[in-house]
Formats: C-alpha cells, structure tokens, sequence
C-alpha cells in the first residue's frame, strides 16, 4: 500500500469519525468544532509531510496549516474560555481553513484527475460553512461538512490510485 492509499484511507476514517461525533449530541459545541478541525489539522499534517518530498511547497503549505489548525483545536477542546472569545471568528476560521485547503488542492494537485473536483468542494463547503455558521450556528451541522470533505476527498483519492 503506497503513502497516498494509506493517506485516503485515513481521511476517509476520519471523516466518518468527524460525521459520527456531532452525531451523538453529547459534546459541547466547543468541542465539536475543536474535535472536526483537530481531525482536519491531522489530516493536513499528514498529508503535507507525505507530499514534502513530491511538491516541497504544497507540502509545507499543508503542514503550517495543519500546526495551525492543530494548535487553534487543542485550545477549542482544553480551554473553554477560548470558544467563548472566539466563536463567531472560529466559525469563519474553520470555514476559511476549508477554501485555503481548496485553493492549495486546486493549485498542487495536478496529477491527481480528482484533484480540481477536491478543491472547489472545498471552497464550496467552505463557503456553505461560514454561511451556515452564520444564520445557523449549529455545530452538528458544521462539524458533518467537515467530516464530509474528508470523506469525499479520500474516496476521491482513493480512486485516483486505483483502488
């Protein structure tokens, strides 16, 4: 199994991790959305430090939004007062993260003949993120697009190798 197998697989378990958990209703919003872009930062990290050696830059870009996304969910989930301060910018973070990793697909993601499709479903659901965390605020529903842009980007991949 090579490295971009593995990584498809990978995005497609935490994307269904990521749907699973606002699923269950019991988390505090805080944690839900700490928990979905916790999930999106690992899979970042991982898919920026496999792709390092391909495309040096689409690679260090994934990994310095990974780090930053990890660092930004590690405080969603340990420190309350943090959602408190930032929940309306965290839903426009969140939302942003989605169309920055959409433009980095679109833009470093040229062998991959899904790779154009996994970008602007990022930008789209990026955009639908922070128009629904706008009007709706129900991190149910935000955490779910997340999971669902890992879910359909490592099945995308996932056929892209072959599989």
């Amino acid at each position: 199994m090579n490295k971009q197998t593995t990584i498809s697989i990978i995005a497609i378990i935490l994307g269904i991790i990521t749907i699973a958990f606002p699923m269950l209703g019991v988390i505090a919003a805080a944690d839900i959305l700490g928990l979905s872009v916790l999930l999106l930062a690992i899979f970042l990290l991982a898919n920026g430090v496999s792709e390092v050696e391909y495309n040096t830059t689409r690679g260090l870009l994934n990994t310095i939004l990974g780090l930053i996304m990890l660092i930004i969910s590690l405080g969603l989930i340990f420190n309350p007062s943090i959602f408190a301060f930032l929940t309306a910018l965290t839903i426009y973070l969140a939302g942003i993260f989605l169309i920055i990793i959409g433009l980095i697909v679109i833009v470093g993601n040229r062998d991959n003949k899904y790779g154009f499709w996994m970008g602007i479903l990022g930008i789209v659901l990026g955009v639908i993120y922070i128009i629904i965390g706008t009007y709706i605020n129900n991190p149910l529903i935000l955490g779910s697009l997340i999971g669902i842009w890992l879910l359909i980007t490592g099945i995308l991949n996932l056929l892209d190798t072959g599989y």
